[in-house]
């Protein structure tokens, strides 16, 4: 007899394990299944959703999974690349088309009960390189997307008969707007869930679970003094008592301005402070980072280096057999290839090749990790943490290592960027816009998989209103940007040269100036508690033959982060930031970032 519940196939896309606490939050239980589980398995189940696919495709490729799925009598819906592959069993046909990211419109074209109840028009959310072209016997299409000007085919088909549903966009995600409708009737009113599965008490959970992976071991957790690492904190106190439970606070010289002495008063405020140490170990950071200039390799000397430090402090108050305690949540494991078939992101400082041994010797424990930002938040209000905290904006465990780029000053891929260029110029001809191409590149995510690809600067009249559909025209455009900004300042760019540069106490200084003005105008100017988070990034570009540091700012809406959209702010604190900005030294232009994730990941680096 099937289960009351759903089971997602991990096809190691970005979103999977969302699908899961989207459906839980709907109090649909649904667990994570590997695609090659026996059918046994599966049929335990009253419906399946296979998920997107960084390392798969359908198109031209036979992918390697259990499709005895599709003899069984149990409903399907297939997200991305489960869609493709729903479509491809049943004798349709995939291509490589036209790429969409970021937000669609869905017009919805014929009834289906996984439709039930949403209008003829939704706003939806894509990420993929390949289309469903051609549908096979039985199956109809029940959704088509338009997506800057362009209409695509088969966004969504159905068929009644064998209870097949492919979405090519992400129900999952917060920027569907009714997603989780989708998701909600596809368990309960063609899977037949019943929605009676609820959580009573996660804290509870957790900290019974703490108690079994700990054991009569000591903790040792390197607290940063963000949302993560302090909700953490008071779960291990809760769950050990503040005796075994050692906090180490490590001032890298890549934090913010005067965070070290926030983190700290903070810690005595709400208690736990009993068993706190600090080390200032900025120059050990900053001197091991000298020269280095690639993102991968700055985060790995990051990472490693708070390992040296803490094995150095564990040393110091001669502890037993002590395991480390990390605040890493679910989009941290999952950029860094956290499941079989995800694709490397970016390498988050607490999934570096020690930490990772560590884990595979059971000498670490990660209460958090299956949680994104917003459960994290929800469980600090419920430990009774006070909100300044809780709704602190998220920071990168590396820091403002890695909104600082860095660069050798030798440009390479010219003819690349100036084709970029070239093409992005002809689409915006006889408008009063103009692209430039920079020569940096920046990281990004497209159909799950990660691209290290140039940003383009747009100039001129800019029709904020529709930025974000103009930014969708040029990645269809060019392939090789994955990244949009637009220059505050009014002068147009007429030069860019590449600045040899390094992290170095002097550019780090500057920055952490340049991001205490920005916080402090967001502040006043009633944006901060708006956005999810607002990167101050300095690039090394000398424009207009004017300065050394170019200024982006990032202002993004995320619930999770594994998905965002820009936040244009308003014309007064745009004018604000470039005012204020402007008078540092060393400025060569400001501008802001109006990129979706996909295809820009939040952080430049």
């Amino acid at each position: 007899m099937r289960e009351n519940k759903i089971g997602i196939l991990d096809f190691g896309g970005q979103y999977a394990h969302l699908i899961a606490t989207k459906l839980r939050n709907l109090q649909i239980l649904a667990e994570i299944l590997d695609p090659e589980d026996s059918t046994e398995k599966f049929r335990e189940y009253k419906g399946l959703i296979l998920s997107g696919s960084p390392a798969l495709s359908s198109f031209d490729e036979e992918s390697s999974y259990n499709k005895e799925i599709f003899n069984e009598d149990i409903p399907i819906l297939g997200l991305c690349f489960g869609h493709q592959e729903i479509a491809k069993y049943y004798g349709g046909k995939v291509e490589h088309r036209s790429r969409e990211y970021g937000r669609a419109i869905l017009k919805i074209v014929a009834n289906s009960p996984i439709f039930d109840g949403l209008s003829e028009s939704e706003t939806v959310w894509m990420s993929h390189g390949d289309s469903v072209v051609e549908l096979g016997k039985d199956f109809c299409e029940i959704g088509i997307s338009l997506n800057a000007g362009i209409e695509h085919r088969n966004s969504a088909i159905a068929s009644e008969k064998y209870k097949r549903y492919g979405f090519q966009f992400h129900p999952e995600v917060d920027d569907t707007t009714n997603g989780e409708k989708m998701l909600f009737n596809f368990a309960s009113k063609v899977c037949g869930v019943t929605p009676d599965w609820k959580m009573e008490s996660y804290k509870d959970f957790l900290i019974e679970k703490i108690k079994n992976e700990a054991k009569n071991r000591d903790v040792f957790l390197l607290a940063s003094g963000g949302v993560d690492s302090t909700v953490c904190a008071t779960l291990l106190i809760k769950s050990l008592g503040p005796e075994r439970v050692h906090l180490l606070h490590i001032d890298n010289g890549l934090l913010r301005k005067d965070e070290s002495k926030e983190v700290l008063r903070l810690f005595q405020k709400t208690g736990l402070s009993e068993n706190l140490h600090f080390r200032d170990a900025s120059d050990k950071f900053i001197n091991a980072l000298n020269g280095v200039i690639e993102p991968e390799k700055k985060r790995k000397i990051i990472g490693d280096t708070f390992i040296k430090i803490f094995e150095e402090e564990v040393n110091k108050l001669s502890l037993k057999d002590p395991i480390l305690a990390q605040g890493t949540i679910y989009p941290d494991t999952i950029e860094t290839k956290g499941t079989k078939r995800a694709d490397l992101i970016k390498t988050h400082h607490n999934r570096v090749p020690q930490i990772l041994e560590m884990i595979e010797k059971g000498r670490v424990i990660e209460p958090l990790k299956e949680l994104y930002k917003s459960e994290v938040r929800k469980l600090g209000e419920e430990l009774a943490l006070p909100r300044s905290l809780i709704y602190r904006h998220p920071f990168p465990g590396p820091g403002l290592g890695v909104r600082l780029l860095c660069h050798s000053g030798i440009e390479s891929d010219l003819e690349k960027r100036c084709s970029a260029e070239k093409s992005i110029s002809e689409m915006l001809k006889g408008s009063d816009i103009e692209a430039k191409v920079l020569p940096i590149k920046s990281v990004g995510v497209k159909a799950d998989l990660r691209c290290y690809d140039y940003p383009v600067i747009l100039s001129g009249n800019i029709d904020w209103q529709n930025i974000e559909s103009l930014c969708s025209s040029i990645y269809q455009t060019s392939k090789e940007i994955n990244r949009c900004a637009v220059l505050l300042s009014k002068s147009k760019i007429e030069n860019i040269s590449l600045i040899n540069a390094t992290i170095t106490r002097e550019r780090l200084d500057l920055l952490k100036e340049a991001d205490f003005i920005v916080s402090k105008i967001l502040k006043e100017n009633g944006w901060y508690e708006k956005i999810w988070q607002c990167p101050t990034v300095f690039l090394p570009l000398n424009i207009n033959g004017k300065g050394r540091e170019f200024i982006v700012i990032r202002p993004v809406y995320s619930e999770r982060g594994m998905t965002a959209r820009p936040s244009l702010l308003d014309e007064k604190t745009r004018t604000l930031l470039v005012d204020s900005l402007s008078k540092l030294e060393n400025i060569s232009g400001i501008a802001l970032d109006v990129t979706t994730k996909p295809p820009g990941t939040i952080e430049w680096e």
